[in-house]
């Protein structure tokens, strides 16, 4: 029963018991009868096992607590870690089950726990219908063109709209039910048809912003209890990675909405911003920084989840977006207070040109010992006849194997500079931010492309990727 689908199913919940603390829930796990089982639930994309108990030889273990447990899908645990088998756990937490390895879904029988036996329904139903349309699906695909597949489709349809109508009945039936949440969070927005889309005809434009606004439909982002599921993060992904257009200001419209909604249930606010947070504090994709540095001045630098930050989450996070925040894309870039190799000073901004590459670099780095020739020859045989200057500035590595490297891989034309030591101290002493903050250079190589104004229109390029950038602007006179 590890299948995302079953795990996705296999869930219920809440309907009020008696007034009890804490939890017992007492498990028989056949054909176990010596070992620990362990229980666990679903966090997020993650599992964690918070408790465990011994197997007596009538294959019996209780779990028990004087808290009661949050709500949300929990995991029975085998003894050697290899498997499990998932529950509800809501309002009731005072109940046991019985189960056998060999027929997880036939043979799990529940006792004082409504929502699990309604759970158990729903399972055995989706399973019957599931097992029916697989068969289906195999003979499609081993009987292409068959007279029959018409009638196979059909019913496969039929099949999938009962199942539908099954969880639209529980819904409206159980509307505080977890199952519903679930099922809400599961469900796909139902675009109309292209009769109802403006004109008449289909709309792509149209069927997309309805896909959007109706992606969250029935999802409450105060039911801390989807927190618990391994059903709700991945739609929260999907919906930032897939559905959302790639822009950090829409991206970080949709990410206030959603966490101002949380904001009255403080678990999920929690769960929200850090997952936000953990996204684009280093994003997959360039100027999706500026996502993470509004969550900062939003929420974070207003104190806003200072009742959960650690004094090391905090230290991360703040120092993170203070690198971040004087380099993000469109931003003007901070002037290099730099000198060259004859101690002549020549800041960034004594550079003229229509567009400037900036390469901090160390010699001594293997990485850089590749990347900056390949960039050289980029300069060399284009980028110099379209007037782009390369600015080089050594970070770390020593002046007599900087200038080693410069002269034994003939690296002319470029403006190569360094920070003299005592201008760096006084950075420091005046508690003045210094030129690796200021760019977010913890490693090398590090590459920015910036117009002739000092704008930044990209960084964290490789030579290729800036290359075609470079040569898109040329061509289209953007700058």
């Amino acid at each position: 029963m590890k299948t995302a689908v079953l795990i996705a199913l296999l869930i219920l919940t809440g309907i009020t018991g008696f007034a009890q603390s804490g939890y017992q829930i007492k498990v028989t796990l056949k054909p176990y009868n010596k070992g620990y089982l362990y229980l666990g639930h679903h966090f997020g994309s993650r599992q964690y096992i918070i408790d465990s108990a011994a197997i007596n030889a009538n294959s019996e273990a209780i779990f028990t607590g004087k808290e009661k447990l949050f709500g949300g899908v929990y995991m029975v645990i085998f003894p050697q870690k290899n498997g499990w088998f998932e529950m509800l756990i809501d309002k009731q937490q005072h109940f046991s089950v019985s189960a056998d390895t060999t027929d997880i879904i036939g043979k799990t029988v529940f006792v004082n726990s409504s929502d699990n036996a309604q759970f158990q329904e729903y399972q055995k139903i989706a399973q019957e219908k599931g097992k029916t349309v697989a068969a289906l699906q195999k003979r499609l695909k081993e009987n292409p063109g068959s007279p029959d597949s018409t009638k196979w489709k059909t019913q496969m349809t039929a099949l999938n709209n009962e199942m539908q109508n099954y969880r639209e009945a529980f819904m409206k039936a159980h509307p505080n039910h977890l199952l519903t949440a679930i099922f809400h969070t599961l469900q796909e927005p139902q675009v109309p048809e292209a009769a109802q889309h403006p004109g008449g005809k289909y709309d792509s434009l149209f069927a997309y912003q309805y896909y959007k606004q109706h992606y969250w439909d029935g999802v409450s982002f105060t039911d801390e209890r989807l927190i618990r599921t391994p059903v709700f993060e991945p739609k929260l992904q999907r919906y930032f990675n897939n559905v959302l257009q790639q822009q950090p200001d829409t991206l970080s419209k949709a990410a206030d909405k959603i966490l101002d909604a949380s904001e009255s249930n403080k678990e999920m606010f929690k769960f929200l911003l850090s997952t936000l947070t953990e996204k684009y504090i280093n994003p997959a994709y360039m100027g999706q920084d500026a996502v993470f540095v509004n969550l900062f001045e939003r929420y974070y630098a207003p104190g806003k989840a200072d009742y959960w930050m650690s004094e090391k989450y905090r230290k991360a996070v703040f120092d993170r977006a203070y690198s971040v925040m004087a380099n993000l894309i469109g931003e003007t870039a901070a002037d290099l207070n730099m000198v060259d190799s004859s101690g002549k000073p020549t800041p960034l901004y004594s550079i003229k040109a229509p567009y400037v590459v900036i390469c901090f670099w160390d010699p001594t780095c293997g990485h850089c010992q590749k990347e900056v020739p390949q960039l050289d020859s980029l300069y060399q045989y284009k980028w110099k006849k379209q007037g782009v200057r390369v600015y080089g500035v050594m970070t770390d590595g020593g002046k007599e194997a900087w200038l080693k490297f410069i002269r034994e891989h003939n690296l002319k034309g470029w403006t190569h500079v360094y920070q003299l030591p005592k201008v760096r101290e006084a950075e420091y002493a005046s508690n003045k931010p210094g030129y690796k903050q200021l760019y977010d250079v913890y490693q090398t190589p590090v590459l920015y492309l910036l117009d002739k104004d000092k704008k930044i229109i990209a960084k964290k390029l490789n030579h290729e990727q800036l290359d075609e950038l470079l040569q898109i602007k040329l061509k289209g006179g953007a700058q």
